[in-house]
């Protein structure tokens, strides 16, 4: 479900899966079709390195036999307690226009643009319940210097 979320729901590409399985684990390597540089290798030895040096590319890691382990609670998502590690984020041209996409495909919400005291930047969840920040370069700009 999650690989679903960040290709249909935030527009990211599949570059790459790395099966491992002594270890009983899987990596996968997503971008952004605009922000990759340069043609990808079909050598897969040169594709490790052509992704390596990619800007804005998101690893995500399955471990196999969750998905079947019935005692199996979920992961932590690092905002509830004991807090860790909060969150991702994304940059959109236009956080509105985002947000009313992820309206139409009923993704649930943390925070709407609109929503507390940091206007102009949303907050998400994916289908693990971890968040993903969405924000506009400009946006980011005006919460830091307090425009």
């Amino acid at each position: 479900m999650s690989l679903a979320f960040y290709q249909e729901v935030l527009g990211m590409r599949l570059l790459e899966r790395f099966a491992f399985e002594t270890m009983q684990f899987s990596l996968y390597f997503l971008g952004f079709d605009d922000s990759l540089e340069g043609d990808m290798p079909m050598d897969r030895s040169e594709r490790i390195v052509w992704l390596a040096r990619q800007a804005g590319v998101l690893e995500l890691t399955h471990n196999w036999g969750t998905e079947s382990d019935t005692e199996f609670s979920g992961y932590h998502n690092g905002n509830s307690t004991p807090q860790g590690f909060g969150h991702i984020g994304i940059t959109v041209p236009d956080v509105y226009a985002a947000c009313e996409r992820f309206d139409e495909l009923k993704i649930e919400f943390v925070k709407r643009p609109d929503d507390g005291g940091m206007k102009g930047l949303a907050f998400i969840k994916d289908p693990d319940g971890y968040w993903v920040e969405i924000f506009s370069p400009t946006g980011l700009r005006s919460i830091i210097m307090g425009d």
